[in-house]
């Protein structure tokens, strides 16, 4: 929408949005608003951070007041719908004080306002997160075209982790002779005789180097090492020599997982094995779909269930978070971006905890995406 000349030059951030947008006041059909929350979440310390600056992502700050920032930019945009979205513990203990001052406030910028706390499990998304959305129309528009805040309604169906990441029943184990599913992945695969392999040859490297000695010529005469269930993935690449000992990648099979790093690892798509931390010991007496009762946190998902909420901290190898169903380990990014809901092509920038990290703050897209479509079709479609 083009500006008119005549625009006031007024003060502050509302209006300088304004003129970035070359928009008047009250043109701007959405304003959506997610103000950091994390002093709010149940998951934190809550109360005892409130007022404190303290490490948010890649920076320090004070984060439990940027809501009414939110609010201030209402009230000088003056958009027909706001939307603002914090964490489900706004509405818990002594932080529903914050709420009921937050929801005033919204109020008070000239908006008909409703909250309510959604679950992203019931809005396609493989996972099981709550959070809150106040959704506004501006009071003149409510009263003159009788439109009101709408949310969307739950889908009859909820996505399993087996259907976000169907590979994780990709391990078999023999057992009498017949193929049989087995929850083996974080067990030693028997061993494997080189000839069996055909697509190596004497003269090739193995390309995976979990072990030093891995680095050897194969001899197709003799057993090869071991090969952990955790290097699964290997089924599918397909390598050629070249001169000078150097090696090309003719196939790679990007269904699987990749093996295992350290969370410092500049390579993003793997996911850090547990089994030498307490909380690895604690999984392996936790049956799926349970939580542990030792340490807060400590989940092994039902590979047939949403996977319960991924928090921010839980790429910290030995804390206590959402771990893999059916792996003694965290989740490789590729998977967690599935489970959060973002497409696998969505890049993401940073160590791998850095991208946990960011993908443990975000509100889903298919959430977000079922918000938005709900506002187009019963509020601004009626403007």
């Amino acid at each position: 929408m083009a500006i008119r000349a005549s625009l006031p030059e007024i003060s502050g951030a509302a209006s300088q949005v304004l003129r970035e947008a070359k928009i008047r006041e009250g043109e701007t059909d959405v304003l959506e608003g997610s103000p950091p929350c994390a002093s709010f979440s149940t998951a934190g310390k809550r109360s005892k951070t409130w007022g404190q600056v303290r490490k948010y992502s890649d920076t320090e700050q004070r984060v439990d007041d940027l809501f009414f920032e939110y609010t201030r930019l209402v009230k000088g945009i003056q958009p027909k719908v706001l939307v603002a979205e914090n964490v489900s513990g706004l509405v818990k203990g002594v932080a529903k004080g914050f709420f009921k001052e937050i929801f005033s406030e919204l109020q008070k910028c000239g908006y008909e306002v409703k909250a309510k706390v959604l679950d992203a499990q019931w809005l396609g998304v493989p996972q099981a997160r709550q959070r809150l959305f106040f959704i506004g129309v501006r009071n003149d528009l409510a009263s003159k075209l009788d439109i009101h805040p709408a949310f969307p309604k739950p889908l009859p169906y909820r996505y399993s982790v087996k259907e976000a990441i169907p590979w994780i029943e990709s391990a078999k184990e023999v057992t009498s002779g017949a193929w049989g599913m087995g929850d083996i992945t974080n067990k030693a695969s028997p061993t494997v005789k080189a000839r069996g392999i055909r697509h190596l040859k004497a003269t090739e490297i193995c390309p995976w180097k979990l072990q030093p000695e891995w680095d050897k010529v194969v001899d197709t005469k003799k057993p090869s090492p071991t090969i952990l269930t955790a290097s699964r993935g290997i089924t599918g690449l397909v390598i050629k020599a070249r001169r000078g000992k150097q090696f090309e990648w003719v196939n790679r099979n990007l269904d699987s997982p990749f093996p295992t790093v350290d969370t410092n690892s500049d390579n993003l798509t793997l996911g850090p094995p547990i089994s030498q931390y307490a909380i690895g010991k604690e999984w392996g007496k936790l049956r799926p779909g349970t939580a542990s009762k030792k340490y807060f946190n400590l989940v092994r998902p039902s590979k047939d269930k949403p996977c319960p909420t991924v928090t921010q901290t839980g790429s910290v190898i030995g804390a206590a978070s959402v771990t893999h169903p059916t792996e003694c380990r965290k989740f490789t990014i590729p998977e967690l971006k599935r489970i959060c809901g973002f497409p696998d092509d969505f890049q993401l920038t940073g160590r791998y905890s850095q991208q946990w990290e960011r993908l443990g703050r975000a509100v889903p897209p298919p959430m977000m995406k079922a918000i938005a479509e709900t506002i187009r079709d019963e509020i601004l479609r009626k403007t």
